[in-house]
């Protein structure tokens, strides 16, 4: 008797069961969008090139996956030599990766940006692509809060 109100017990939650692994595959086979802020604060023109081969790699593997991925390039102190019209070692690539992607964002710390123009007395020009944010330490806080998976090439 026990075992056969088991048996019964069993044989209800089966379909329910069912359902849970169907909606779990279901859900597996949703397009997944990754967000990665990947952080630069190094002028090296060499470390800024593996950044960006970083960057473009993932671009390919998701969209060999079928999945999506939004990237934003977050560059303070030194680092803002990237996005730098006159100094950036990378410009070219930038504006070329841009344009393959418009899920990539370039964010500018202006915190940093003060400084220099305050260092060098003239104003530094950024590329055109590169979004000035207030501090590009808070800019990474906050996209990390906001389920942002943190990279630091």
């Amino acid at each position: 008797m026990i075992v056969s109100r088991r048996l019964a017990a069993l044989s209800t939650l089966a379909p329910l069961a069912g359902l849970a692994l169907a909606r779990q595959a279901s859900a597996a086979g949703a397009k997944t969008t990754h967000k990665v802020a990947v952080h630069v604060n190094y002028k090296d023109s060499v470390a800024q090139g593996f950044a960006l081969n970083n960057v473009q790699n993932m671009y390919e593997y998701f969209a060999s996956k079928g999945e999506k991925l939004e990237v934003r390039i977050v560059a303070h102190g030194p680092g803002l030599h990237m996005f730098r019209d006159d100094t950036s070692p990378v410009k070219d690539r930038l504006a070329s990766m841009k344009k393959a992607s418009s899920t990539l964002s370039f964010a500018a710390c202006a915190n940093t940006k003060s400084k220099m123009e305050k260092d060098e007395g003239k104003t530094v020009p950024l590329i055109s692509q590169a979004e000035i944010v207030p501090s590009g330490v808070v800019e990474l806080v906050m996209l990390e809060e906001k389920g942002w998976t943190y990279l630091r090439p």
